[in-house]
């Protein structure tokens, strides 16, 4: 059915019921949506810069609410990253890494054997104690076992699937990726979940898109606080759309996919506003890494002005577009200056259902609270890592790395390039070199691609590695690392 007479049907309702004029909502425990994009590079929105102009959704919610140019990811690969979204710790810490091979990513395709571990405490688990109705809609990505699944850890609904939408397979040795309706499988992608990678046809953003607005329909009128977690693929590879946009962009397929989620999340807002609810709930928009521009130009997004993307430590790899929206909460038109991370997205969304943080681990995300109602400025820095490896780190403008690579040598002889036209002597290396001794460091605010190491015999040099020496010495002194999840592969465990 038509989205847009699904919306009318519904709005119709609400005004029969007298449901939309009286809604008592849950002033006291806000509703919360995190909406994560897949690949979305921080130049792929107009309000950063984008020339197109083609997400005037997203740049109305940054208009009416808060902008975070200094937003970050916790690892450089889909998994990692969304797993400290969830639990608001490092990957080395919740065990989302490899130790086989030095700095090696690592997520969880079909064959892997891991996923998130049963000692994490996941954002929904704790939102349950508040009596939040938690629901994930599009891809999890944190192992695909039973017991790794998203209705074991703290999810009442999910609508989506496992893992991405790699493919299409359709063999006994490499099937397609299940779409599960909560816990009951209810298709493949390619199969009942078309997707047309010729044309790069598909219905999947807008059937995403259909599952939450009946959500957050049907949590309002049961009056009940909810929290939705949307995290539609559309612009990972192969990338795709629905009829309606393919072909609309000026930045071929993956504008249009962009075109897409940009309209989806302006319908979201929509049917908060519509049902008198935006000012109870609390909206934040950003991505899972960097756009993926090893998949080249017509499958991938901008990183702005930064340097490299996904899968890398440089800016492109792990800084990400951010907005929060919370109408009469958050100032409207506001542009934070603070260094974020999605981990802060657990303690912040915590904070705001009036919770606390599991007081018996280390939680690495920061409540933003104060950042989001008076635009404070909080002092931290933001660790880089790949694998078990701190690769650099940022404290105030000031990046400093330990480590550098790229990818191998082999990969980029196979055409692999994870900074395509970017290459810069000494910084994009294509072996694992060691700075300890003397790290590389950028002032990112007047070299935001990191082109030009500061000279280690400047003044400038030597006040910031003052600085940024202890922030990692007491890091590393107080750092446990998670049992491992990702070291093992094992085909037998095909889906």
């Amino acid at each position: 059915m038509d989205v847009c007479l699904i919306q009318t049907l519904i709005l119709f309702c609400s005004l029969i019921c007298g449901f939309w004029a009286e809604n008592p909502s849950n002033k006291s425990t806000p509703n919360i949506i995190i909406i994560l994009m897949d690949d979305m590079g921080w130049g792929d929105v107009g309000v950063f810069g984008q020339p197109s102009k083609e997400t005037p959704n997203l740049d109305s919610m940054a208009a009416q609410g808060m902008l975070f140019p200094n937003f970050y990811t916790a690892n450089p690969l889909c998994s990692p990253s969304r797993a400290s979204l969830l639990t608001g710790r490092l990957p080395v810490r919740n065990g989302f890494y490899t130790t086989n091979a030095h700095a090696r990513n690592a997520y969880t395709p079909q064959e892997i054997v891991g996923g998130i571990s049963k000692d994490e405490i996941l954002l929904p688990q704790v939102l349950k104690k508040k009596g939040y109705v938690n629901k994930i809609i599009g891809k999890w990505h944190l192992g695909h076992r039973a017991h790794h699944l998203p209705l074991e850890h703290g999810f009442d609904e999910w609508f989506g699937a496992p893992n991405c939408h790699f493919g299409p397979y359709n063999s006994s040795d490499r099937p397609n990726v299940p779409v599960y309706n909560n816990s009951q499988m209810v298709g493949r992608y390619y199969e009942e979940f078309g997707i047309d990678k010729k044309t790069g046809e598909s219905n999947l953003t807008q059937i995403y898109l259909e599952e939450g607005l009946d959500f957050i329909f049907h949590q309002n009128m049961a009056q009940r606080p909810f929290f939705l977690y949307w995290t539609a693929d559309a612009t990972h590879a192969p990338v795709y759309a629905s009829k309606r946009f393919l072909g609309k962009s000026q930045r071929g397929r993956y504008g249009d996919a962009v075109m897409e989620l940009d309209y989806s999340v302006g319908q979201m807002l929509a049917r908060l506003r519509a049902l008198g609810i935006d000012k109870d709930t609390f909206v934040f928009f950003t991505s899972d890494n960097g756009a993926a521009v090893m998949s080249g130009p017509k499958q991938s997004g901008s990183n702005g002005p930064f340097l490299c993307g996904k899968e890398t430590t440089f800016e492109g790899g792990m800084r990400e577009p951010a907005i929060a929206w919370w109408p009469g909460h958050i100032p409207a038109g506001m542009v934070s200056q603070q260094l974020g991370t999605v981990m802060d997205l657990f303690s912040t969304s915590l904070s705001v259902a009036g919770l606390s943080v599991p007081d018996d681990r280390l939680i690495d995300g920061l409540d933003l609270s104060p950042v989001l109602h008076n635009n404070t400025l909080i002092n931290r820095p933001i660790f880089y890592y790949r694998g078990n490896e701190m690769m650099a780190v940022r404290v105030g403008p000031y990046k400093a790395h330990y480590w550098t690579w790229s990818n191998s040598w082999e990969e980029f002889n196979q055409g692999i390039n994870f900074c395509p036209g970017q290459e810069v002597a000494g910084v994009t290396t294509h072996t694992q070199q060691d700075h300890t001794m003397q790290p590389l460091i950028f002032h990112l605010g007047r070299d935001p691609g990191e082109k030009y190491p500061i000279s280690v015999v400047t003044k400038e040099y030597q006040d910031a590695l003052s600085r940024i020496t202890p922030v990692v010495d007491k890091h590393k002194k107080g750092l446990v690392p998670g049992v491992p999840q990702l070291n093992m592969c094992d085909m037998a465990v095909m889906v």
